[in-house]
């Protein structure tokens, strides 16, 4: 069975960059779509961007375009979420995830990993 976890997360300046992780553990078949998904305070759960484990394809929410990158390590069974500029905004916890269908919804993924906390200050 599939697990994730996530790590990289913290504190920092607007401005700053940050690369989060995930990790899994078992096995990740070539149709398996991951996502990064982040939630403020008292905000809903929101799409940052996702990645097709097969070619390596990569889509964003428009928020993060040209800020974030998504990559991964074929080896390490890692995705990868490296922020750039990042802004007061973009503050919540960050949880990566598994579906088969790219998707914006958190309901169409089906393994999560726990989250990682990152707090941008201006």
């Amino acid at each position: 069975q599939l697990q994730l976890a996530e790590s990289g997360g913290g504190s920092v300046q607007a401005g700053e960059p940050l690369r989060l992780s995930c990790v899994a553990s078992g096995r990740i078949y070539s149709s398996h779509i991951f996502a990064w998904f982040r939630q403020g305070p008292g905000k809903d759960r929101e799409y940052v961007g996702a990645l097709r484990w097969s070619r390596g394809s990569t889509y964003y929410t428009d928020s993060v375009k040209g800020r974030f990158t998504i990559s991964k390590d074929n080896a390490a069974k890692t995705v990868y979420l490296e922020m750039n500029n990042l802004k007061p905004e973009d503050t919540g916890v960050y949880q990566c995830a598994v579906g088969a269908t790219l998707s914006h919804m958190p309901y169409e993924y089906f393994t999560w990993g726990q989250g990682t906390q990152v707090t941008v200050s201006s």
